[in-house]
């Protein structure tokens, strides 16, 4: 399924094809999150456009805040199309085998209308097929990050972490957002970022707009590295604080 950028359309398919495999937050969760950004080197080459995967877990148990969940990645969209040079594909995963990929596209606002047209549906987490679709990708042209949102694990975490050791030495780190408290997908959520050279931070809805704007600072890092960061930090409280963590190149 991997497929070099598609630039001439502006909207992704109405049905992308399918992969082939509640505490609140704490500033101290956010600030790790943050520093663990810190070892990343510049993501981004030069006169190169970046690419990113953003991966969603759509499965039942998430219904309640998805409303909230796709406002926050809406912004994140519309802030890489602003920021620009960056490609996103959305992958998402619901019911029992669905798990499915738009191509990459230039405008990641094209990506909001797909969005708002998924619906949640009951089924297992399919992080596996995420993190080996992501390797298929990268492995067709560099992948500069994956972002993935998801309340849950429900399968095997060593399989899971296999898959992530791949893409930390693929050079793929993992953002991993996890919404709620649950403890068997906090530990296995941070295991993947610390494989894959990413982060983990915890996402719940009285820390949106915080967490919102982190997700926008990591597109914007994906997109061009500290140049990109410094742009955003004008305006983007948490884009100063990532960037004061990256230290001087």
């Amino acid at each position: 399924m991997a497929k070099p950028p598609d630039r001439s359309a502006p909207r992704p398919a109405a049905t992308p094809p399918a992969v082939s495999e509640s505490p609140t937050s704490s500033r101290v969760d956010i600030d790790a999150f943050v520093a663990q950004v810190r070892a990343l080197g510049p993501a981004g080459e030069p006169g190169h456009r970046g690419r990113l995967v953003f991966a969603l877990d759509a499965t039942m148990s998430r219904q309640p805040t998805w409303d909230t969940a796709c406002r926050l990645q809406a912004d994140m969209f519309a802030e890489t199309a602003a920021i620009g040079g960056l490609d996103v594909q959305l992958v998402y995963f619901r019911g029992l085998t669905e798990c499915r990929a738009s191509r990459f596209v230039s405008d990641p606002r094209a990506l909001s209308g797909l969005m708002e047209r998924i619906d949640c549906r009951g089924g297992h987490t399919q992080i596996g097929k995420v993190l080996a679709h992501v390797r298929r990708e990268t492995e067709a042209a560099r992948v500069q990050a994956l972002v993935y949102v998801g309340d849950a694990m429900e399968e095997a975490v060593d399989d899971l972490c296999a898959r992530a050791g791949e893409l930390g030495l693929a050079g793929v780190p993992a953002f991993m957002f996890q919404e709620g408290g649950d403890p068997v997908a906090e530990r296995a959520f941070r295991e993947i970022a610390r494989l894959s050279g990413g982060a983990w931070c915890r996402f719940s809805p009285g820390a949106a707009h915080e967490l919102g704007a982190l997700l926008r600072a990591v597109a914007a890092y994906a997109s061009g590295g500290r140049r990109a960061l410094r742009r955003l930090s004008d305006r983007n409280p948490e884009a100063l604080r990532l960037l004061a963590q990256l230290g001087s190149p």
